[in-house]
């Protein structure tokens, strides 16, 4: 029996000749991430541990992101903690305010991903790289100070589901409605520790920003990790991005799937998921109305140039609506600076929306947007849960960047086609 493409890395960093879906093994990694939360805990670990070097400086990232700039004096020693194990180590890729960005949009960028790598990050999100063609995925804390270590991490070899994405998605729809779409098909468990592998020509309609988001929220339908197939497209991100050579693993056409599901990206429709499940789907004009009190664009799902552009595009010549607050979150200083060089930032405040620094923020019930009882917040990030931007009473509706933009206008929840110009 042949080997999905997730396979194919993993028994390649175990240095064996094929695995199957359920193998327990040892595999190298190119990357050990960690974040402002979940590093500390890994360095506190890590000095339990009889050896306590790095065991490769440019293989361990920290990226501050989740409270900064420091909130609070808990962020601030949570900082300090990851600043000073990563000048002691003299990692050389440490980001802080100045470089920052949120993780899984900065890692790309920064080009420290490419095709065939095996990643972990301590953070669930990790799963994003796929949209490379990488094997990558989140994990604990413990097994990131493991991984920091020793440069190995313990994987139970996953089965898969495949994907086929035909068609071309029509004006508005975008990489997060596909995969709101998928989760809502499947469910928040539908996928529990099974890769999630895409193919089919449809893909050639999707950017990479749509294929970032995509595999993003592969754990919001609780997948190990999710992969696409390296074309053109993913090729000319790396060699724009990064100077690492990268290896292209491909499906063998006998590998087994647990299911394969064909997705009609032209059939798709802006899509919400209403509280509190990222399953909790329902196209736009299904719906009644539903007013909100908040509308946040940005997180490492949807942060970047593109998601900023198609905000700004709404939001031109428009106001937001009064009482409603929109806020706008860059995912890393190069978006920011990007989108200041294109106006979008002069568009986004002449709107009436605020315009953050990079931070994960709100979308964790952070900071810099935190909802109080009984409020509606539209965002475009990747999880709704009770109470996860503030408090239990409150609700998250998940959207693309276009729809959250036109909400904000409209001051309820509506797709950019329902706006008067």
């Amino acid at each position: 029996m042949g080997m999905t493409m997730t396979q194919k890395i993993l028994a390649a960093h175990a240095g064996l000749s094929e695995v199957k879906a359920g193998q327990l093994i040892e595999a190298d990694l190119d990357l050990v991430m960690g974040n402002d939360i979940t590093s500390p805990v890994a360095i506190n670990e890590m000095k339990k541990m009889k050896n306590q070097n790095v065991f490769d400086r440019d293989k361990v990232a920290l990226i501050m992101d989740h409270f900064i700039p420091n909130k609070d004096i808990k962020s601030a020693e949570n900082c300090k903690c990851c600043r000073e194990f990563a000048a002691r180590h003299e990692l050389t890729n440490y980001f802080d305010v100045g470089e920052m960005g949120i993780e899984h949009a900065l890692v790309p960028e920064k080009g420290l991903v490419v095709a065939g790598d095996a990643v972990i990050g301590a953070d669930s999100h990790t799963c994003t790289y796929g949209a490379l063609g990488a094997f990558s995925t989140g994990v604990g804390s413990t097994d990131m100070a493991a991984g920091m270590v020793t440069g190995k991490a313990w994987f139970k070899v996953p089965a898969a589901l495949k994907f086929v994405l035909t068609g071309k998605p029509s004006k508005w729809v975008s990489g997060k409605d596909v995969i709101l779409h998928i989760i809502g098909m499947i469910g928040v468990d539908g996928a529990l520790y099974k890769s999630m592998e895409f193919t089919g020509d449809g893909i050639a309609n999707l950017s990479m920003d749509d294929r970032f988001t995509i595999c993003n929220m592969a754990i919001e339908a609780g997948g190990k990790n999710g992969i696409f197939p390296v074309d053109e497209l993913a090729a000319a991100y790396m060699k724009e991005h990064s100077k690492r050579d990268y290896k292209v693993y491909e499906a063998d056409p006998d590998a087994e799937y647990e299911a394969v599901y064909t997705v009609d990206l032209s059939e798709l429709k802006p899509t919400v998921a209403f509280p509190h499940l990222p399953e909790n789907t329902k196209e736009t004009g299904t719906f009644g109305e539903v007013k909100i009190d908040q509308a946040v664009i940005g997180s490492c799902t949807n942060g970047r140039i593109s998601d900023m552009r198609v905000a700004a595009e709404i939001l031109k010549g428009r106001k937001v609506a009064k009482g409603v607050r929109c806020i706008v979150i860059p995912a890393t200083q190069n978006v920011y600076l990007q989108a200041l060089r294109e106006g979008l930032i002069e568009t986004f405040i002449e709107a009436g929306a605020v315009v953050s620094t990079p931070t994960c923020g709100p979308c964790l019930g952070g900071y810099m947007g935190i909802l109080a009882a009984g409020e509606r917040c539209v965002s475009t990030t990747n999880r709704n849960f009770v109470g996860r931007m503030g408090h239990v009473d409150s609700e998250v509706y998940l959207t693309s960047p276009a729809v959250a933009a036109a909400s904000a206008v409209a001051g309820r929840i509506v797709c950019p086609c329902e706006l008067k110009d």
